[in-house]
């Protein structure tokens, strides 16, 4: 696992945690330290999110562990109990992700048998430890989640690229290619997890921006690209070489494969603005991506065993490059509508 800010700051919590509570003169400093650990999110929406998620299960927790405390002391079944009860009411609460640290504090604030005094200071320990986690990730290294998708869009295309070149024409090493293929595999769901972060944030916006609506529809798109890409690759993997296939066939789907990858590259161009306006058509590639199929389809002889899976190769292929033509559409209406904002800031400063 590569050091990342994310460890830094789980290290820089849990100190800032053990030091506040010293500075409070609190007699174990142990318990704000986990809840730390427990409260580091990956962006500043989740960790404000969190920190008021948190502060109300364990503030509901401690009140039932302190009254549970009081009549049934802390015997290990009565924990238990008051576990199952805690957990059932913070599912019906939906705040599934904060049980974890929910039961710490139950359980530490239990183990006082009633004593309200050291009940308070467990859940004041619980409470410094997330607010240490929270400072520090609002502080230090802020997330920035939009810009490191963007940069993970990059590598994770890169990582693909050479895979698809080098898929058909099978010259990479079998283990290698099964590393790589793993290693985008993951790369891929991180980007899902990603994108998964953003939606939940916009669907929290009570009133989204639109220009924040339309990045939504960047992202998705990008993330669809990369995807259906990926996609070729098991196609490819699971179906391409157990057909028998002629020369022909394999020149046919390693040129369409270059041509869909160049498309692809020069769309994320786009995006970064560094191509003229109109530099490149998509019809072209949509009645390639068309004559690809077609040739794929007549190429079909039922007297070679597997003809039917390159079918399916061929399907994967043609779904990517119609994925292409649209993330290119967007890539189009986003310049235009970037140049159109342009101008009229233009117009409004000479005004």
């Amino acid at each position: 696992m590569a050091f990342g800010a994310r460890i830094l700051k789980t290290g820089m919590a849990v100190t800032l945690a053990l030091y506040l509570s010293v500075l409070f003169n609190f007699a174990s400093p142990v318990g704000a330290a986990i809840a730390a650990i427990f409260a580091m999110q990956p962006s500043l929406y989740r960790s404000w999110r969190y920190f008021l998620d948190q502060i109300q299960t364990s503030t509901m927790g401690a009140v039932i562990a302190l009254l549970a405390g009081m009549v049934l002391s802390n015997e290990p079944i009565a924990v238990g109990l008051v576990c199952i009860l805690v957990i059932m009411i913070s599912m019906k609460m939906n705040r599934a992700d904060t049980i974890g640290l929910t039961l710490v504090t139950v359980i530490s604030v239990m183990e006082a048998s009633g004593q309200w005094q050291f009940a308070l200071t467990r859940f004041l320990l619980t409470l410094t430890g997330i607010l240490s986690a929270f400072i520090i990730n609002i502080s230090v290294f802020p997330p920035q989640p939009r810009k490191q998708y963007i940069q993970q869009i990059e590598s994770v295309f890169t990582s693909l690229s050479l895979l698809l070149r080098t898929a058909v024409s099978h010259e990479m090493k079998e283990s290698v290619f099964r590393d790589e293929k793993n290693g985008l595999e993951g790369s891929i769901k991180a980007l899902a997890d990603k994108y998964a972060l953003f939606e939940e944030e916009q669907k929290q916006l009570k009133r989204a921006k639109y220009s924040q609506t339309r990045q939504m529809v960047v992202y998705k798109n990008l993330l669809n690209s990369l995807q259906k890409g990926y996609q070729v690759l098991e196609a490819i993997d699971r179906h391409y070489f157990q057909a028998e296939r002629t020369e022909h066939t394999d020149e046919l789907f390693d040129r369409h494969l270059e041509q869909l990858i160049k498309y692809h590259e020069y769309i994320l161009l786009k995006f970064e603005d560094k191509l003229k306006p109109g530099a490149n058509d998509s019809e072209p590639l949509a009645e390639d991506n068309d004559n690809f199929l077609k040739a794929a389809i007549d190429g079909y002889d039922p007297a070679k065993a597997g003809q039917l899976r390159l079918s399916v190769v061929a399907a994967a292929i043609y779904d990517y490059g119609y994925q292409l033509e649209r993330l290119d559409k967007v890539a189009d209406q986003i310049n235009r509508m970037n140049g159109e904002d342009k101008d009229s800031t233009v117009l409004h400063d000479k005004m």
